[in-house]
């Protein structure tokens, strides 16, 4: 019996939606060579992390065999798929490979962080294969919400695993390759160790609609307004980009993309061949030329992000264009959950404006690019999988999503992030388990989610901060009274008089009546001084501030 095997470990995006991070080894146990796929980023929030620019999985177990890695496979141009390349790729220093709209994509992240783009190898769809050491690796289309979507099939000497990436069943997808029913049977008929499968939309129970449905739909919008109208998608859906402009272009109105995100994505897709035929567009300063019910918007900021085109927009003129009563403005997007706060700002905005708002509720101006559970169900059912491992969701998509492939017949289990899975025999088992957490880009800075950088600054968010400094002659007596500065906190207090100054009589009482074992020790002062003025605050204003004290002592 051979000693080698068949590993699976996700490091991202199992168990969360975004970040996403795979990794497949095979060879003697614990020395395996190893593939990665994906190598994306999730998204910060003000609640939660603030401040922080990005988001990456924790790759800490990847470094460290590094020397072990023969590829990087990227299954598409989503950032929670390609985000991380640019800041990773000096670690790993593995080529990799993708498709031409991704690769132009991968290519400049990886030579935006001073890495070499040329790591980056353009492959040609499936049958062809790629050859990496034990793996022998094709791309095999999907549709989904960007071009040049596609599964990966993964062959290796102990059977073929296919990781499907992100993907929908659809046959008319505007823009990219559509769903090939009899390429995904072909692919199987030899057999499919396990399927390693997006569970997006498990919860969704009908089956999923056409990318080329909303196309009508938006026209006949567009085509009954009579002031200006805004659209916004994700930049990467360059599909439905395509449809707002050319929906704008058949109502007779000039169309306007504003937003570098967006302005880049159609640029990538013109120059790796993917889009074609795109309407003529203007330039955001011409635009303001034109009258406003002959004029189209396409814009960023569809998750209601401030500095994006649709947020700046909502507080007023941008790039000398601004809303106006009678205007419509159209959500042709999904919020994901998390964002809706900053959508509702916006669409609340542009109420106040007199603008006409349409959000995805209707669901006719927008379609997911996942696949929901019947199509999850023929997947399953064309694939016919030894097993499945449900992945690209949370923790309650990966449950549900498994116990569909058990009633299925198919031995399914659940692997969060972390949990290295042994694929060796026809049963998925759970052969490990490792650190896998979050790693903040924070300003030019990475930080570990553990180190206490962003809590320490939800706590001053939530508290207030306090800074007090001391003076200390060299035979320990005080230099004058200790002094307070404040951030974040209230200039008054219960007892109706400033607040700094309540704190610094409560100190300069404390100096004048400390021990001089206590003067002559910087931690017990310090200590001291945080007590008393998280006491005297919570009297005076009800919080216990964060307390940052200075002892300056005098030689």
């Amino acid at each position: 019996m051979s000693s080698d095997r068949l590993m699976y470990l996700p490091l991202g995006g199992a168990g969360e939606i975004g970040m996403n991070c795979y990794v497949y080894g095979y060879g003697p146990r614990g020395k395996e060579r190893l593939i990665v796929v994906d190598l994306g980023v999730t998204f910060p929030d003000m609640d939660g992390t603030p401040g922080v620019d990005l988001i990456f999985p924790d790759i800490a177990w990847l470094e460290e065999r590094a020397d072990r890695i023969d590829a990087i496979f990227i299954t598409h141009a989503h950032e929670d798929h390609v985000g991380a390349v640019g800041h990773y790729w000096n670690r790993l220093k593995a080529d990799v490979y993708a498709r031409p709209f991704t690769a132009n994509h991968a290519r400049r992240k990886i030579e935006e962080q001073g890495g070499n783009p040329d790591a980056v190898e353009v492959v040609t769809a499936w049958p062809d294969q790629v050859q990496v050491g034990q793996f022998t690796v094709g791309f095999l289309p999907v549709s989904h919400s960007i071009p040049e979507s596609s599964a990966l099939v993964i062959d290796t000497p102990a059977g073929r695993i296919v990781h499907t990436g992100d993907f929908k069943l659809d046959e008319t997808p505007v823009v990219g390759e559509p769903f090939d029913r009899a390429a995904w049977k072909d692919m199987a008929q030899g057999g499919v160790k396990a399927l390693v499968c997006d569970s997006t939309n498990v919860f969704s129970l009908h089956p999923g609609r056409s990318e080329a449905s909303v196309g009508p739909e938006i026209e006949r919008l567009v085509a009954d307004q009579t002031g200006m109208v805004v659209a916004t998608t994700f930049a990467s859906n360059i599909a439905r980009v395509k449809t707002l402009a050319e929906a704008g272009q058949r109502a007779g109105r000039s169309v306007c993309l504003m937003g570098r995100a967006m302005r880049r994505m159609i640029e990538a897709g013109v120059q790796s061949g993917v889009l074609a035929d795109f309407p003529k567009t203007v330039a955001p300063e011409d635009a303001s030329q034109i009258p406003r019910e002959n004029l189209m918007l396409i814009v960023t900021g569809s998750q209601g992000e401030r500095r994006a085109a649709s947020g700046q927009l909502s507080r007023g003129k941008y790039l000398g264009l601004e809303m106006a009563e009678g205007d419509l403005f159209l959500f042709s997007s999904k919020t994901i959950p998390g964002n809706e706060r900053g959508v509702i700002r916006v669409i609340n905005a542009f109420s106040e404006m007199g603008v006409d708002v349409i959000d995805d509720s209707s669901g006719m101006y927008h379609v997911s690019g996942h696949a929901n559970r019947p199509d999850l169900q023929e997947m399953h059912a064309l694939v016919k999988p030894k097993a499945l491992i449900p992945m690209h969701g949370e923790h309650r998509h990966l449950r549900t999503h498994a116990k569909l492939g058990r009633e299925a017949g198919i031995a399914s289990i659940v692997a969060p992030n972390g949990t290295m899975v042994d694929l060796t025999e026809d049963v998925p088992q759970v052969a490990d388990y490792v650190e896998a957490g979050r790693v903040y880009l924070d300003g030019s800075a990475y930080i570990g989610a553990l180190d206490g950088v962003v809590r320490d600054r939800i706590r001053m968010a939530l508290n207030g901060h306090v800074l007090v400094t001391a003076i200390i002659e060299e035979g320990g007596e005080p230099l004058g009274d200790p002094w307070c500065e404040l951030s974040g906190l209230p200039e008054m207090g219960s007892s109706n008089a400033p607040l700094a100054e309540v704190l610094e009589e409560d100190l300069s009482q404390l100096l004048n009546r400390a021990s001089n074992k206590t003067l002559a020790d910087d931690e017990k002062l310090e200590a001291e001084f945080r007590k008393i003025v998280r006491q005297t605050a919570q009297t005076e204003i009800g919080k216990k501030p964060e307390v940052t004290v200075v002892v300056s002592r005098l030689s």
